[in-house]
């Protein structure tokens, strides 16, 4: 039997430091999945839309949630198209699932999100999961999607979920403020973590390494393992299955 894998794939990897989606971002997931299908069912967790909708337009007061909502309406269909468009030419086939947070407060809406996983699964598609930012405001405003992904992992009981970002994983202070700063490889109590939160302002994401760390204890709550991988390393799935990246681990002690 397969081993369940949830990559969840931020804005700031996706448009690669720019204000615009990355192609190439994209093929390079594509490609690793084609690797990792062997050995692994996969969901994808991917933010995104509001991004990709500026590549077409901009709303007036951008800022305001409203505003938000309309560009995530818009990109999101852009977003899945990109998604289909270059997955396709490798012979992937993928699904688009818009969730809300109550859909894990509910068990009827939870199981059924797990029986689709499960049977888009077993058709060979791979799913796309994101928020549905057009009723719900919770990633706008707060998570990037890293609190998606923590739960989607629990309710299909993964092996573990991988956080593509942009950086290593958990320094012991901000790496980006602090050259001296030292990845730490191993996290068993994500609440002793928060101490070296410091946080990066984005543009265009908004998660930061505190929606990470919330992420990681939705995840040890359900036995499912973590870890913060750099979408900027070549094949950075790949690579840290076989070790050959630093990256940071959240895995209770064994």
């Amino acid at each position: 039997m397969k081993k369940k894998l949830i990559i969840k794939i931020g804005t700031s990897t996706l448009t690669a430091g720019t204000n615009r989606i990355s192609y190439a971002v994209v093929e390079s997931l594509a490609r690793q999945i084609l690797v990792l299908r062997e050995e692994y069912n996969v969901v994808i967790v991917s933010s995104g839309a509001i991004a990709t909708a500026r590549q077409f337009i901009e709303i007036d007061g951008c800022k305001r949630v409203d505003s938000k909502q309309a560009m995530a309406a818009i990109g999101q269909t852009k977003l899945m198209e990109i998604y289909d468009v270059v997955f396709g030419s490798f012979g992937l086939n993928i699904a688009q699932i818009l969730m809300t947070y109550r859909d894990f407060e509910n068990p009827t809406a939870k199981e059924n999100t797990r029986n689709t996983i499960d049977r888009l699964w077993e058709m060979g598609y791979i799913p796309v999961v994101n928020e549905n930012d057009t009723v719900a405001v919770e990633e706008i405003v707060l998570g990037d999607n890293d609190k998606l992904s923590a739960l989607v992992a629990a309710i299909t009981e993964a092996d573990l979920l991988v956080l593509v970002s942009d950086i290593d994983g958990i320094f012991d202070k901000n790496p980006h403020l602090h050259p001296d700063a030292k990845l730490i490889p191993l996290v068993s109590n994500p609440e002793e973590a928060r101490q070296y939160t410091e946080e990066k302002p984005s543009e265009l994401g908004t998660g930061g390494m505190s929606s990470k760390i919330h992420a990681a204890e939705i995840c040890m709550r359900n036995q499912v393992e973590m870890w913060i991988v750099n979408g900027q390393r070549p094949n950075y799935i790949v690579q840290a299955l076989s070790n050959a990246i630093p990256f940071t681990k959240f895995r209770q002690d064994l």
